[in-house]
């Protein structure tokens, strides 16, 4: 089979004579360094072929809600950052870049991981270009540790409850920064996960998982942490933005979180101030790290469908793929990337040692599911400030997401 060079592709692209394409792309996970990153690495697209894009930044706490909008009222852009959460809603209106990716040049040199997350469809055809993956890890303040008489970062859950503890009871000091508000749906699952021992969504008969004993114990230990002052009062809404800078500035002495964080937190603490640890393990001694991902999708509906594939091959190139990664903390999709002497410093031992050791099994979320995009951004995160702020239980928020997610399974299970 032929492949085509990305060279080549923006050779015929040039070569046809067509007008040039005014493109247009939605980004959705927004932040001043990632918008600056995505306009360098355009620029120099829209240099070689000519063609030009439209950059449309949607806060990231509005997105799912702004973008559903623009979808449903007509307004749908060539290309979109498109959160792996959202692939199931829109599967039918993207276009198939299976094909495409089979004639491109770097289409082997992407890992198993980025095809098979890109095709986690219910057809199973790739409609998505993952540009990298975000998986949890613990941040850790040693200072703070060690004020606070903390020997080292902890391997199980008990031992964190017990830093936690220790550390907040210093004056103005916090042990975890807890993300209560958007975007917070994967601490609560990953801590279900790893108090049950399993990263099973579904039972045999297809009933959610969630609100089993082993899960809400789970659901509660985060409770547990926010309601007894082990985090911040004002965490209850906090999103990226404030749980990082609640890390770096010293008010808390954990975070977990994806490489994303690294940037920022590297940029204002002194390398030997803090280290990155694998998740603590859970009472089977084992622990469920969720991996995420984000990529690049095209919409069937574009005018401009071969321009479209021909960003998305230069943004996913291997080269801008690494120049991405490095800048907005991600782990790279091509495969040996990972030896780059950057992602080989010690911030990045917790990470590695949670995809190499079987103890630590990152724990995919069902994003298959339709409806999943509005659980995450919308009922999970309504409920879950609602039972840190003890309107309801942790038990009375399981059964509402256990009710939700079971009959999106039944419907899942019904289209195969």
């Amino acid at each position: 089979m032929r492949r085509l060079t990305t060279s080549t592709a923006l050779a015929l692209l040039l070569a046809t004579g067509a007008q040039a394409a005014d493109l247009r792309l939605v980004e959705v996970i927004t932040s001043p360094e990632r918008t600056e990153t995505l306009k360098g690495m355009v620029a120099e697209w829209e240099e070689a072929t000519g063609n030009s894009v439209e950059i449309i930044s949607l806060p990231w706490g509005q997105a799912f809600e702004k973008f559903a909008t623009m979808v449903a009222g007509g307004d749908i852009p060539d290309l979109v950052e498109m959160p792996e959460r959202w692939l199931a809603l829109y599967n039918d209106r993207l276009m198939d870049l299976g094909p495409r990716v089979a004639e491109w040049e770097h289409g082997d040199s992407l890992t198993d991981a980025t095809i098979e997350m890109g095709s986690a469809t219910a057809e199973g055809k790739l409609k998505q270009i993952p540009y990298g993956f975000y998986l949890r890890a613990m941040f850790y303040n040693k200072d703070l540790l060690e004020e606070a008489g903390v020997d080292g970062p902890p391997e199980t859950l008990e031992e964190f409850r017990a830093a936690s503890e220790a550390i907040s009871a210093l004056d103005g000091k916090y042990g975890y920064c807890l993300r209560g508000g958007p975007g917070g749906l994967n601490g609560w699952m990953m801590m279900a996960a790893t108090m049950m021992g399993s990263d099973t969504f579904f039972d045999e008969d297809g009933n959610s998982t969630i609100n089993t004993p082993e899960a809400v114990a789970g659901l509660q230990f985060l409770i547990d942490l926010y309601q007894d002052g082990l985090a911040p009062r004002d965490s209850v809404s906090w999103g990226f933005n404030e749980i990082v800078a609640g890390f770096y500035s010293g008010t808390c002495a954990f975070l977990d979180q994806d490489p994303d964080a690294l940037i920022a937190v590297a940029s204002r603490m002194d390398e030997g101030s803090f280290a990155v640890a694998p998740m603590p393990k859970g009472p089977d001694g084992k622990s469920f790290p969720t991996i995420g991902y984000a990529g690049w999708s095209a919409f069937d509906s574009s005018e401009h469908k071969d321009e479209t594939w021909s960003l998305i091959a230069h943004l996913s190139s291997p080269e801008q793929n690494k120049v991405w990664a490095k800048r907005v903390g991600v782990i790279p999709i091509h495969k040996g990337a990972d030896q780059d002497p950057y992602f080989q410093s010690e911030q990045f031992a917790g990470w590695f040692t949670e995809l190499n050791d079987p103890a630590w099994t990152p724990l995919v979320m069902p994003s298959y599911l339709e409806g999943f995009g509005y659980f995450a951004d919308s009922l999970a995160l309504e409920t879950s400030q609602e039972a840190l702020l003890g309107d309801i239980t942790a038990q009375e928020m399981a059964d509402q997401w256990a009710e939700f997610l079971t009959e999106e399974y039944a419907k899942y299970q019904a289209a195969q």
